[in-house]
This record gives structure tokens, C-alpha cells and sequence, in this order.
């Protein structure tokens, strides 16, 4: 009994693992991919179920190539750019390539950050805080862009007809090329599309987009991705560019998923603080031209207005002769700038001193103290250090490290460095000054500014003309800088 009993069991057992293979592969089989055979012309693109000797088309003899359709019943892919035709590959020798037709706006720094001007059939993502003129910016520029005869289609998901009109009006926006719609549905956005048909989309913001296929709610992973990429495809295939206008967390990221950052060509973040009227539009990836490019524009009344001159707005409120104070000449993207970096650093009543930044990496700025400590022998274990990058500008690059240091030297000695000099070189843990890019351009923006000396590593010394009136220093460590700087050192 017991015998036919385990027999039994084993039997049962073997009939459920049965059942379960053939429901997976009734499964898996309605899931593949199922293909279509046709024959299409090589000459005029005629296609038919059947091979033909002669095409119907053209009427040439034996032009019928046999193709193969995917028919999938599957996820919709998110890099879609084109139909569902199956491709061959093709020599790299033999791929044409053509020049990108950009169109140039009448801002300039928006044109520069963008690599030239706007290129025709390119996804663009801005994100920003909320209240940082995202908005205000992408209207400007549509009125900018109407102005000129272009057809623009302005999608707000957040606002109604009305309100941009307000917006529109405060900003002076009068152009009968440029088209107003408020819809969140992804459909209805098509359709408008298709019926308007411009060349340029605006849509604010992408996390209100919904897709009617997908049931999750708007602004969630699923829905930012299927959007993105239904937009990314009628970019791609009608040539229209898209400026998509995304949300932003807690900690500054753009919200959703991070294959939203991956989808689009371009990827712009607007920076500014709100107690300050400059804002700076960065550039952090541009298949069409360079990254890192800045714009800096000034909020006003009747929108944003461009600043040429950033170096001379940083530097105007500049106390001169002050001890902690020094002046670096920084590149952001292809452009070098001139800011103030301050320091402050008095003895601490804690047993623990504090070290705070702003504007630079904080784990830079210790990395530099204790190489005064150790290379300079200055006891600065027991000080508290405060350094701040004036105007609310973010640097990360290290050709600040010398200036960085000899503003913290100065403000521990409280001595002043002339206010004529200016600073720029990457310092090693040996106490070196080490070789920077672009050397040429950030002594030529100091001497431009009137700075009639520049300490800069001694390595980028040749291949180069000095600029006039500008005395350039070439150093190799942190020693012979401080002691050119400083009488008792």
C-alpha cells in the first residue's frame, strides 16, 4: 500500500510538470514575434505579397527583392525612429553624410549653448526649479522663432489658453505663427500635429503627458518613457524639433526615469538662485555640439535678457584690497570666465573645525588645506574655513585649485593679494602646480578685463603669445605662487 501510494505521488507530480511546460509554451508562442514575408521593388518601391517578374510599378524586369516584416505583439521600443522595415547593414565607407541644418535664433547664448542654432529634427530636454523661467525662456524663444516665419506649436499641460496668453502679453509675444494648445493627451498631441503641422513643438512639461495605452498615472516611469519616445519618433521621422520641459526632484535631477536623459539629443539644466537676477542655462549633453556650455541671462520684468559680459557682471561688486579674496579665470564649456572666489578662516571654538563651500566641492577644499598644512607648514588644524564662489556660480573644474588655496592663505594671513592678479592651475598632494587647458583664451579674458598679472603653470608656458599689457608668471609649486604673493612667506 505504501509502495503503490508513493508510485502514485510521483505520477501526479510528473502530470503537473507536464501541464506547466505546455502552458509556458502556449505562452511563449503567442508571444513571439510573428513574420511577414513581401517583395518590394528595388527601383520604385512597389510592394507585393508575391514575387513578380515584372513590376507593376516601373515596369522593370526582375527588381523584386524579397523583404521580411515584424509583426511583434510585444512592448513598444522605446528608440524607435523609423518604421518597423527591417534594415540591412551597410559599409561605413558607403553611408552619406550630409551637413545639419541648424536655424539660428536671436539670442545668441542660447545658439552657442545649443551648438550653433537648432537643429531640425532634435529632441531638446530643459529642466530646472520650479519658478526659474523655464516657461518664460521656451516663449521667448517661440516668439523669437515665429517672428521669422516658422511655425511653432507652444503645448502647455500645465496651463491654460488664457494664462500663456497673459504670460504672452506681459512678455510683448505678438505672432500669428505661433499656435497655443492645452491637452494632456498624447493622441489629441499627434493629431494637433499632423493638422498644424509646424516646425517647431514646445511641449510643458513632459511629466504631464499621459499615453491612453498605458495605465499608470501621468508623470510616473512608464508614462514619461512611452511619451518620450512617441515624440522622439515624430521628431525623428516628420524633421520637427521638440523641446521638451521636465520636472525636477528634491536633489536636482530630472524626474523619471534616467532613460529619459539617454532618449533626447540634448539635455539642458536651468540653474539660478532666486535671490539673484542671472540665470545660467548649462548644457551637460549635446550630440550636435559641445558640453558644458553656459548661458547666462538676467530676469527682468519683461523676461529674460542676455548677459555678453558675464565676467564683468561677476567682478562689479568685487571689494578690492580685501584679504581672502582672488580672482580665477575658469572655462565653462568654451568660454572662459572671471570669478571671485572668497575665503574666511578664523580660529574655532569647537574641537572639530568646520570646513564649508559654496560653489566649490567641499572634499576639494579640504584636499587643498591639508596640503598647506604638510607642503607650507601652516597650522591651519585648528580653523575654521568658509569659501564661497561670488555671484552664486558652481565651479568643478580644477584650474581653480591655486586660486582656491591663495585665497585661503591670504584670508589666514590676512594679507590682501594685489587686486590686478589672477590665478590659474591645478595643485598636486606634492605641493606642484599642475598644466590647465585653454591657457591662451583665460589669460587673454583676464588681460581684456584690465588684470595685469596672471600666475599660471609653469608647463603651459610655450607655444603661445602672451596677451598685451598682462604679465604672465609661470610657477611650478604652491611655494614660489605664495611667496610672489606674500612678504613673510
Amino acid at each position: 500500500m505504501k509502495l503503490f501510494f508513493i508510485c502514485w505521488m510521483v505520477t501526479y507530480d510528473l502530470y503537473l510538470v507536464s501541464c506547466k511546460i505546455k502552458i509556458r509554451t502556449n505562452i511563449w508562442g503567442n508571444n513571439m514575434a510573428k513574420k511577414k514575408t513581401k517583395f518590394m521593388c528595388n527601383d520604385c518601391g512597389y510592394e507585393s505579397p508575391k514575387w513578380l517578374g515584372r513590376c507593376p510599378g516601373c515596369g522593370n524586369w526582375n527588381t523584386m527583392i524579397e523583404e521580411v516584416e515584424i509583426i511583434s505583439k510585444g512592448p513598444r521600443g522605446a528608440f524607435q525612429h523609423s518604421t518597423s522595415t527591417t534594415q540591412k547593414a551597410t559599409p561605413l565607407i558607403n553611408v552619406e553624410t550630409m551637413e545639419e541644418t541648424r536655424i539660428t535664433t536671436e539670442m545668441g547664448e542660447l545658439n552657442r549653448v545649443l551648438g550653433g542654432g537648432i537643429v531640425q529634427g532634435s529632441l531638446v530636454l530643459i529642466g530646472g526649479d520650479p519658478g526659474i523661467g523655464k516657461s518664460t525662456l521656451l516663449l521667448q524663444v517661440s516668439a523669437l522663432l515665429s517672428n521669422k516665419g516658422h511655425r511653432v506649436l507652444y503645448i502647455s499641460g500645465e496651463e491654460s489658453v488664457r494664462q500663456t496668453k497673459l504670460r504672452a502679453e506681459r512678455l510683448g509675444v505678438k505672432s500669428p505663427e505661433l499656435y497655443i494648445y492645452s491637452e494632456t493627451n498624447l493622441e489629441f498631441l499627434n493629431q494637433t500635429i499632423e493638422e498644424v503641422k509646424p516646425k517647431f513643438v514646445i511641449v510643458d512639461s513632459i511629466q504631464t503627458i499621459h499615453h491612453p495605452e498605458v495605465t499608470s498615472a501621468p508623470g510616473s516611469v512608464s508614462q514619461v518613457r512611452e511619451c518620450t519616445a512617441e515624440l522622439m519618433r515624430i521628431a525623428k521621422t516628420k524633421n520637427i524639433a521638440i523641446f521638451l520641459v521636465g520636472h525636477v526632484t528634491k536633489e536636482g535631477q530630472i524626474a523619471g526615469p534616467r532613460i529619459l536623459e539617454h532618449m533626447v539629443d540634448t539635455v539642458l539644466y536651468f540653474e539660478g538662485e532666486r535671490h539673484h537676477n542671472h540665470r545660467i542655462l548649462r548644457s551637460q549633453k549635446n550630440r550636435f555640439g559641445s558640453t558644458n556650455e553656459i548661458a547666462i541671462f538676467e530676469m527682468l520684468h519683461g523676461g529674460l535678457k542676455e548677459v555678453l559680459n558675464p565676467s564683468e557682471m561677476f567682478l562689479q561688486e568685487r571689494s578690492q584690497g580685501a584679504p581672502g579674496s582672488t580672482i580665477v579665470a575658469s572655462m565653462e564649456g568654451t568660454r572662459p570666465i572671471l570669478v571671485e572666489i572668497q575665503s574666511l578662516v578664523t580660529p574655532t571654538s569647537f574641537n572639530y573645525p568646520k570646513r564649508m563651500a559654496t560653489g566649490v566641492d567641499q572634499n576639494r577644499v579640504q584636499l587643498l588645506m591639508a596640503v598647506l598644512e604638510k607642503r607650507m607648514g601652516m597650522l591651519l588644524q585648528a580653523q575654521d574655513a568658509y569659501i564661497k564662489v561670488a555671484g552664486g556660480v558652481k565651479l568643478d573644474e580644477p584650474a581653480i585649485d591655486l586660486a582656491v588655496l591663495t585665497s585661503i592663505v591670504s584670508s589666514f594671513k590676512d594679507q590682501a593679494v594685489r587686486a590686478t592678479d589672477c590665478f590659474i592651475g591645478e595643485v598636486g598632494l606634492t605641493g606642484e602646480v599642475r598644466r590647465v587647458t585653454r591657457i591662451e583664451q583665460r589669460a587673454q579674458e583676464a588681460a581684456k578685463l584690465g588684470f595685469k598679472r596672471a600666475f599660471i603653470p609653469a608647463s603651459n608656458l610655450g607655444g603661445w603669445d602672451f596677451p598685451e599689457g598682462i604679465q604672465v608668471v609661470g610657477v611650478e609649486t604652491i611655494a614660489e605662487s605664495l611667496r610672489a604673493c606674500f612678504n613673510d612667506l
